[in-house]
C-alpha cells in the first residue's frame, strides 16, 4: 500500500547539507517524492512509497545530519498521487 506524507521540517535545516541527506535517506528507502527549501529558512519533503518506509524517513528527518538542528517536525498525510518517478531536489 502506498503512503503519502507531507514533512516539514525547522530549525537550523537550510545551508547544512539536510536536502542532500533528505535524498539519501529517501533513496535508500526507495521512496519518490521531493525536497525543497522553503523561504521562511525551513525545509518540505513529500515522501511516497510503503507506509514503514515513510515512517523510517521521518524519524531520520527529525534527526538530520550532523551540522543541522531540528527544532520541529510537522507531519500531514496526503493521498498518494503517484506523481513522483524518482525522489529530486526542487
Amino acid at each position: 500500500m502506498v503512503f503519502a506524507a507531507r514533512i516539514t521540517v525547522t530549525g537550523r535545516v537550510q545551508g547544512v547539507g539536510f536536502r542532500d541527506f533528505t535524498i539519501r535517506e529517501a533513496e535508500r528507502r526507495g521512496l519518490t517524492g521531493y525536497v525543497t527549501n522553503l523561504p521562511d529558512g525551513s525545509v518540505e519533503a513529500i515522501a511516497e512509497g510503503p507506509e514503514i518506509q515513510v515512517r523510517q524517513f521521518i524519524s531520520a528527518l527529525k534527526k538530520g545530519p550532523l551540522l543541522a538542528r531540528v527544532k520541529a517536525v510537522e507531519i500531514a498525510e496526503l493521498p498518494p498521487t503517484g506523481g513522483f518517478p524518482v525522489f529530486e531536489v526542487r
